[in-house]
């Protein structure tokens, strides 16, 4: 099951031609406190009217849903996002195995960039004893917007990891952690970054996820 999971995680990688540009994958662990940091970056080159749909508290949040959508596609529905009043929770099947959960997400745009980000709170994969464990660690992904001539624009897109302390690497060991949850993040987010090169622009066309809360919709 897991060798078919990671197959799945990894084919968008080998089988759709993508724009995804200078991905970099930077993961450490802080030594002394175990706490670990995983930043995934790549570039994308995008039409300016795709870049103008996206730039909107609307669009930051449409993305922030399409990244909990293409982690639940890419586990099979194994994996997936339950939301409550002030809180985003990544289940495992069903609620009671909550692996994170997360704070309500925070939202920060400029002209030229774009951050979601959700505080940790708990869940199956933290180590709670660990100093710093809870509150201090956090998921964001971060657009940075660049123009780049002929009508198109560099998207630049962060996905970051940080001050997580993993329950795996702290109570079993930081070889199993590194050889299973760690690749299959890194694995899952440079998929998703691919993904997004399928953005268009053109009303209507551009596939990102509807938002469940819809705070920043537009009221009519």
């Amino acid at each position: 099951m897991g060798g078919r999971l990671l197959q799945r995680i990894a084919t968008p990688l080998r089988g759709r031609r993508s724009t995804l540009q200078r991905f970099a994958d930077e993961t450490r662990t802080d030594e002394r406190t175990g706490a670990v940091r995983s930043v995934q970056r790549g570039e994308l080159l995008l039409g300016e009217s795709a870049l103008a749909e996206l730039w909107s508290p609307q669009g930051l949040e449409r993305l922030a849903r399409t990244y909990w959508r293409f982690l639940a596609r890419a586990t099979l529905g194994l994996v997936h996002v339950h939301y409550g009043k002030d809180e985003r929770a990544v289940v495992l099947i069903a609620p009671p195995l909550r692996l994170l959960a997360f704070h309500a997400p925070d939202y920060e745009l400029s002209a030229d960039r774009g951050l979601v980000r959700w505080r940790i709170k708990r869940g199956l994969l933290v180590a709670g004893g660990a100093q710093g464990a809870r509150d201090e660690g956090h998921l964001q992904i971060e657009v940075q917007r660049r123009p780049a001539g002929q009508g198109q624009e560099r998207l630049v897109v962060r996905v970051e990891v940080a001050n997580f302390y993993p329950a795996i690497a702290l109570r079993v060991s930081r070889r199993l952690y590194n050889a299973t949850q760690s690749r299959i993040h890194v694995l899952v987010t440079r998929a998703f970054l691919r993904s997004l090169a399928r953005l268009k622009g053109e009303s209507g066309r551009v596939p990102l996820a509807i938002s469940r809360v819809g705070r920043f919709a537009q009221r009519h």
